[in-house]
């Protein structure tokens, strides 16, 4: 619907009433740091947090691309959507009156938001008319199923206002239509009935079905799931995507488990509708289902916002479909796992049970074990990826092998993938000791040519991608060998606010940093004498400590041998302090802004001036402050005469 001119009442409430944590968390995995939340960017090819959320000011910043502001801004930047669009979105959300400037527009517009409140009144009307039916004699097979088979009480029932679809093609459609006078049309649009082919009628959706409706986070029915009681298929039939329901946004189950997953700060996602109300029967209830689609990113980030651990296992049944369910749901979710901002886990149950059935023969406390013993999804991949293979094939064996360095290539901890490349070369070798040696030797070999084979640099030039390394190479340089200068350096980052971006050089960075948190009195690491570099007398220095560390890293040693060789270009780097820093870390800013000017290009190229011209002027303005700030840092990387004159003369170095 076009949406008219909104007055500036329903754009300040709505502003008041939305909690930009919530609105953000949707799209970002947010952890808690002090007062505020901080995250990976969703405007820009973010590696390390740089995203921070303030729910006191309700205010987002992101500090490496400068995309700020508040939660209307974030939803119009993310989805590329117009300010009124978003505003009557939040507004209906947190249940804000609306109203338009232009009175003979405003009865109209009503009639049209408060079509949601009808679907909403229609559906729990629905839910009432089968609720009442299974306690009726047409539903007495219903409620046998549910009281014999599955063990319900009546209280669990009613929590989840369980109920029964009678037999008749127009039951429901007679009640709803002819009785409550609700119009065929919208009875249609809130998925309740359908329309037959011939076009003369409608006959219900739901027939002869156990019903289980499915509630959104404000325990609104939305929808339903209904289960055969009899041969027919589909076994499960669920409302189609309406106005008010999307199955593949919805968690079953959320509205009743969100508190419980905050306290126990672990959410359990099952396979099934009934598997969720057999837990929380049982007293297990931070549990959550799909609803026979994928599990997708979009649903996890739902859950990771009421668990601070970001603790997620995943139970989906043990056999084929539930294995592949798991890997694809897995897959979804990798590479959060894979940066630790998802504590992600997978249980089997034994011998191939559902939670359904798996409680019907144990206790409770049983199945809440079997959670806490969960391995880490990486293990259980790993368990499948050899799981089933005869290891004295070598097809089979290789097969295993592959799988195996495939998943290790993505870990980025070295210390993980040393320790799962040993445990897997002892697993392969079968107990062979020197065959063992050779596989784990093979195994990080190939772990190290996957991490690196193939592999798309995120930098839109090569010039970028070289201009940073030299960059940051002359200041790790410059931090191993010039200890005086090193609160210098530190602070220049600081100011900038910039990281070390490559991978490792951040490495090496974390490595410096572990060292000198652990030696509390550090020791002078090299003297100056006479223009000469010497390492400083009996003395354990930073950078031998730092090499010596390195060692057990030998793919990123590799990478960082250089820096530990100095030349006669190097030495007039490290004597030559207050230009280095300057050009380098001027250097390492220049990229951060062709980065935030290529991003700001790229959103004006979407913008439509004529429906959002004020988006894009400020697009323009952000283009144009990043080029001047690039300008300023070209002048600020030359070297003029008078910098030279003020710097150490080099020209009779040792």
């Amino acid at each position: 619907m076009e949406i008219p001119r909104l007055h500036p009442d329903t754009i300040e409430q709505v502003k008041q009433r939305t909690d930009i944590v919530d609105v953000v968390s949707e799209h970002v995995v947010l952890r808690k740091q002090g007062k505020d939340f901080v995250g990976l960017c969703p405007f820009h090819d973010d590696k390390s947090p740089s995203f921070s959320v303030s729910p006191g000011k309700q205010f987002y910043y992101c500090f490496s691309c400068g995309a700020g502001g508040n939660a209307i801004k974030f939803l119009m930047e993310l989805g590329k959507r117009p300010f009124s669009d978003v505003v009557l979105a939040l507004a209906q959300r947190y249940d804000v009156p609306v109203q338009t400037l232009k009175p003979e527009e405003r009865q109209e517009f009503q009639r049209q938001v408060s079509l949601r409140e009808q679907l909403y009144e229609l559906v729990a009307i629905a839910a009432k008319f089968y609720e009442h039916a299974l306690y009726q004699s047409a539903g007495a097979t219903a409620l046998e199923y549910l009281e014999v088979k599955r063990g319900l009480n009546r209280a669990t029932m009613q929590q989840f206002q369980l109920g029964y679809a009678p037999g008749g093609w127009e039951t429901l459609t007679g009640y709803l239509v002819e009785q409550k006078k609700y119009p065929v049309e919208l009875v249609e649009r809130a998925g309740l009935i359908v329309l037959r082919k011939t076009g003369d009628g409608y006959y219900d959706r739901f027939r002869d079905r156990l019903m289980i409706p499915i509630h959104d986070l404000q325990g609104r029915v939305v929808g339903f799931g209904g289960r055969t009681l009899t041969d027919e298929q589909p076994k499960y039939l669920n409302s189609p995507d309406t106005e008010l329901f999307d199955k593949g946004k919805l968690l079953f189950g959320l509205d009743k488990a969100r508190a419980a997953i905050a306290k126990s700060d672990q959410a359990v996602i099952v396979e099934g509708y009934f598997d969720v109300i057999a837990l929380h029967h049982a007293g297990i209830t931070n549990v959550v289902a799909a609803m026979g689609t994928a599990l997708s990113s979009a649903q996890v980030r739902q859950l990771l916002r009421y668990t601070e651990s970001k603790r997620i296992i995943l139970n989906f049944d043990a056999d084929n479909a539930g294995n592949k369910a798991a890997e694809r749901a897995v897959s979804e979710v990798e590479t959060l796992a894979y940066r630790g901002d998802i504590q992600l886990r997978v249980l089997n149950i034994p011998d191939g049970k559902d939670p359904d059935e798996f409680l019907k023969i144990h206790a409770a406390s049983e199945y809440q074990t079997l959670l806490d013993e969960a391995p880490l999804w990486l293990d259980w991949q790993m368990e499948q990826a050899i799981a089933d293979k005869d290891l004295k094939q070598s097809d089979q064996f290789q097969l295993a092998v592959q799988a195996i360095v495939k998943l290790l290539g993505n870990l980025p901890s070295a210390t993980l993938r040393t320790h799962y490349i040993h445990r897997y070369a002892e697993r392969l070798s079968q107990g062979d000791s020197h065959l063992m040696l050779r596989l784990e030797e093979d195994l990080r070999l190939q772990v190290r040519g996957e991490r690196w084979h193939g592999r798309s640099q995120k930098w839109q030039t090569k010039s970028d991608r070289n201009l940073l390394e030299e960059a940051e190479i002359q200041l790790l340089r410059l931090y191993l060998y010039a200890p005086e200068h090193r609160a210098a350096i530190v602070a220049a980052l600081e100011e900038r606010d910039l990281e070390f971006s490559l991978s490792h050089h951040r490495f090496l960075w974390r490595q410096i940093q572990e060292m000198e948190e652990t030696e509390a009195e550090e020791p002078k690491i090299r003297e100056l004498e006479n223009g000469a570099i010497v390492p400083a007398a009996h003395s354990t220095t930073l950078l031998s400590l730092i090499q010596d560390r390195c060692t057990d890293y030998p793919a990123e040693m590799m990478q960082l041998y250089s820096l530990f060789q100095l030349d006669e270009k190097t030495k007039r780097d490290i004597l030559r302090v207050d230009l280095t820093i300057r050009a380098a870390t001027a250097a390492m800013e220049r990229i951060m802004c062709e980065k935030r000017c290529r991003h700001f290009q790229q959103l004006l190229s979407g913008t439509d001036d004529s429906t959002a011209p004020e988006l894009g002027q400020y697009y323009w303005q952000k283009i144009h402050t990043e080029k001047r700030r690039i300008a300023d840092l070209d002048r600020e990387r030359q070297v003029s005469v008078e910098d030279l004159v003020q710097a150490p003369w080099v020209g009779d170095m040792q």
